[in-house]
């Protein structure tokens, strides 16, 4: 398919999803890359008991409570 033809079945309406492969889908800046963060003890206690009590897991936690502050000093 086209991408005029592509852009044509969007604009009305009409299923797409099976013209793409999402195999390849990428989210541009969202990518994942693993980092190894040594925090104390004490630390580590305080997001558990966050983390528990917010029914999130503790990476979950510590993504947002960073991703807040990047944003505050980015703003």
């Amino acid at each position: 398919m086209k991408a005029k033809q592509f852009d044509k079945a969007f604009d009305e309406g009409s299923q797409i999803l099976r013209h793409l492969d999402l195999s390849k889908a990428r989210r541009p800046g969202q990518e994942q890359k693993r980092v190894n963060v040594d925090f104390p003890v004490w630390m580590i206690q305080s997001l558990d008991k966050e983390a528990t009590r917010l029914g999130v897991p503790r990476q979950s936690l510590i993504k947002v409570l960073i991703a807040r502050e990047l944003e505050k000093a980015n703003a």
